[in-house]
């Protein structure tokens, strides 16, 4: 599968956008999907994952209640809703897909996760 990032851009804090990650391939609904982001001088980090079929999600402590992830498997894209945005969530966000099987967790290590998209920029100004 083929992951294309795209809705970056730069926000005033407080502000919002969606990210889009569309995939190219077949059986595109048996993959878990994820975003994390990579800051500037530090590791890539998990930001939110969502099972084939969008029925469990999980969302790192530092952007809960703040980010919604979302995935349309007839279209093949995974959003990525961001709200209430600081200039701590600066950072490229990727998107990346894991081979799942129905009830398999959803992993926030960047090493399970076998296809990833090339980020796109996100830039949050106090």
């Amino acid at each position: 599968v083929q992951l294309q990032a795209s809705g970056g851009g730069v926000v005033q804090a407080g502000g919002s956008l969606r990210l889009s990650c569309a995939a190219s391939g077949r059986m595109y609904s048996r993959y878990n999907m994820a975003w994390f982001r990579q800051a500037p001088g530090k590791e890539r980090e998990f930001a939110a994952g969502t099972s084939r079929s969008g029925g469990r999600v999980t969302y790192a402590d530092s952007v809960k209640g703040r980010f919604t992830i979302s995935r349309n498997n007839d279209k093949s894209i995974v959003y990525l809703q961001m709200n209430s945005l600081k200039p701590e969530d600066t950072a490229i966000y990727f998107c990346a897909a894991d081979w799942a099987i129905s009830s398999a967790p959803i992993y926030d290590a960047s090493s399970q996760y076998e296809y990833w998209g090339q980020g796109t920029q996100v830039t949050v100004s106090s």
